[in-house]
């Protein structure tokens, strides 16, 4: 396989993937700066830094499921899905910085697009099995229903 194939294959997962970088050095600034602005730890500190800490401990799963569902089985739901997942990441920080009842439901519908990723990757591996061991490929049935269920995610 070539690299331009490759390169095909996941561009988009690749550009999902430097958007996550961007936010989190985003997320990392805003950190950063309220340490600078106060010396003693505050609530706002606090807020901030927990923030910034759950959204980096849920990452490594983001990451991994959104690489996997595309890879196994279609690119641009998983993309698409990643870019919802970030969308509500920002709605999950910024709720976090107020009232943390706000944060709930970016919580919450974050929950919800990693399932669906997950969902993609044990389906992508079924098919792969299937294709292996019976020689049933289900792969271009399956990419239908994902595209389209993919947009229920906007569902909130």
């Amino acid at each position: 396989m070539d690299s331009s194939k490759v390169v095909e294959n996941i561009y988009l997962l690749v550009i999902v993937t430097l958007i996550s970088v961007l936010q989190n050095a985003s997320f990392a600034q805003k950190v950063e700066r309220e340490c600078k602005n106060q010396n003693i730890r505050t609530s706002a500190f606090e807020r901030v830094s927990c923030a910034n800490r759950n959204c980096m401990d849920a990452y490594p799963t983001f990451l991994a499921v959104m690489w996997c569902a595309g890879l196994c089985l279609s690119q641009a739901p998983a993309a698409f899905a990643g870019i919802i997942y970030l969308v509500i990441r920002q709605k999950y920080f910024v709720g976090y910085l107020g009232q943390t009842s706000q944060s709930t439901p970016g919580y919450l519908f974050g929950k919800r697009v990693i399932t669906f990723l997950f969902l993609m990757c044990i389906v992508g591996i079924a098919n792969y099995l299937l294709v292996r061991f019976y020689g049933s490929d289900y792969k271009e049935h399956v990419e239908t229903i994902t595209n389209a269920a993919s947009a229920l995610l906007l569902i909130p």
